[in-house]
């Protein structure tokens, strides 16, 4: 989990950088497991635009997801429960 400092820093640079709502891309790349894709997959809703790539020796997944947030406090919460998952490298 994400601390206050860096999730308040981290609201701040998104609110310089995007007008909101705003189209958001998340990117993660973890080492394929059925639990840990599902985990992060129930964090978004079905309709937001999924797209995984597997590494070249298939070792690790990326996956890209692109949802429409309504502000940066959105974003980091979506951050904040992905960092708890085990094993996954929040790009």
């Amino acid at each position: 989990m994400l601390n206050e400092e860096t999730k308040q820093r981290l609201r701040e640079r998104l609110d310089q950088v995007h007008q909101w709502p705003s189209v958001y891309m998340f990117k993660f790349i973890f080492e394929p497991t059925q639990e840990r894709l599902d985990r992060i997959l129930a964090l978004f809703p079905e309709e937001s635009e999924k797209t995984r790539r597997y590494s070249q020796g298939g070792k690790y997944l990326s996956l890209t997801v692109k949802e429409v947030m309504m502000n940066a406090t959105d974003v980091v919460d979506r951050y904040d429960h992905v960092s708890g998952i085990d094993g996954v490298i929040v790009l």
